[in-house]
């Protein structure tokens, strides 16, 4: 007579690791820049209060830190998208530069008399369409042509920006611009409404966390959820499940880009009023790193995005209070990125 043993059940794993890896990323980062200060003769404790007042000491420097933290949020999700289906979405930049340059386009020509409750609702889909177009150039090279998505969506940031650069010196160029490369300014009624005259923090923050909710609830508490997680999971099992796994790739990278073009439909609309050469630089590669920040977490992000929109808005402070440059601030960011290097290997480890 055989005798049926049960399994011993393993204890639960401890939940410490999930509350100190964000912790981690953010409190080593801190002490490895305050050594960097004090080889610079610089008082970190000084420093970062005054980064901190400057920040957070008032509405208006909070009021900076939301403007710098709504279009990384809107490219945090769209690096974290992807991710979950397995795929690495490097091409933020682009696909908001994209967004940015058809908003300011079609805001100029076709839309200059357009009330603004019409005109804004159509000038985010216009800035989604935008970075989906961009974003599919890559998706369809690596379902069809089974190139490497990681590489294909860096090279086309800066095929986007000398794009601009076209367009803003010649089709898009201000006649009244004195020589200067950045195309007219938008209708005043195409500009996004701000929740205070003191302030220049707009409704494109709302746009953001409602976004990263949705986002959050697709892929948590629904079955085409489910399936983009089995995809980034294991993509041959995701095969034997039947899923078409081509298909899902294809459109969710796809739709990493229209949440990377609205951010830069928010940026003309709400801060820029116009299109620059350099509108919205660096935010997509800010916003991946907030996205690597909350292991692309669409809620955890939101909170990521607002510390790196804090240690950009402080940069000038730091200018101001230790006379190193206002780019010293990079260091901190690289000094982020190898704490969540150092984590990562350690998972795989």
């Amino acid at each position: 007579m055989s005798v049926i043993v049960p399994l011993k059940q393993r204890p639960a794993k401890p939940k410490w690791g999930v509350i100190l890896t964000p912790v981690f990323v953010v409190i080593a980062p801190l002490l490895a820049f305050a050594l960097f200060l004090l080889a610079s003769n610089v008082n970190p404790i000084v420093l970062y209060g005054t980064m901190l007042r400057s920040t957070f000491g008032d509405l208006y420097g909070f009021g900076e830190v939301v403007i710098k933290a709504t279009p990384f949020i809107l490219t945090a999700l769209a690096a974290a998208l992807p991710a979950k289906a397995g795929m690495i979405n490097v091409g933020g930049e682009g696909q908001l530069a994209i967004g940015a340059l058809a908003v300011t386009a079609v805001g100029m020509y076709l839309l200059p008399t357009v009330p603004g409750w019409v005109g804004i609702p159509i000038l985010v889909i216009v800035g989604a369409l935008g970075g989906a177009t961009w974003a599919a150039i890559a998706a369809v090279g690596k379902v069809k042509g089974k190139m490497n998505e990681t590489i294909t969506t860096l090279l086309l940031n800066y095929v986007a920006y000398y794009t601009i650069g076209f367009f803003v010196h010649s089709l898009l160029k201000d006649p009244a611009s004195f020589n200067w490369p950045f195309s007219k300014e938008l209708a005043e009624q195409l500009r996004l409404v701000t929740f205070s005259s003191s302030s220049r923090v707009h409704i494109g923050i709302c746009f953001a966390l409602i976004l990263a909710g949705v986002v959050w609830f697709l892929i948590s508490h629904t079955r085409l959820g489910f399936r983009i997680r089995v995809v980034g999971g294991n993509v041959l099992a995701a095969k034997r499940a039947g899923f078409q796994e081509t298909h899902i790739q294809l459109w969710v990278l796809i739709a990493a880009g229209a949440l990377a073009g609205i951010a830069g439909m928010i940026e003309i609309t709400g801060i820029e009023g116009r299109l620059r050469p350099t509108t919205g630089m660096n935010y997509g590669y800010l916003g991946f790193l907030a996205s690597w920040m909350a292991w692309n977490h669409p809620l955890w992000l939101i909170a990521t995005s607002f510390i790196i929109g804090m240690i950009s808005v402080a940069g000038n402070s730091l200018e101001m209070t230790s006379g190193l440059p206002a780019s010293s601030v990079q260091i901190l960011m690289a000094f982020v990125l190898f704490a969540i290097l150092a984590l990562g290997r350690r998972k795989q480890a």
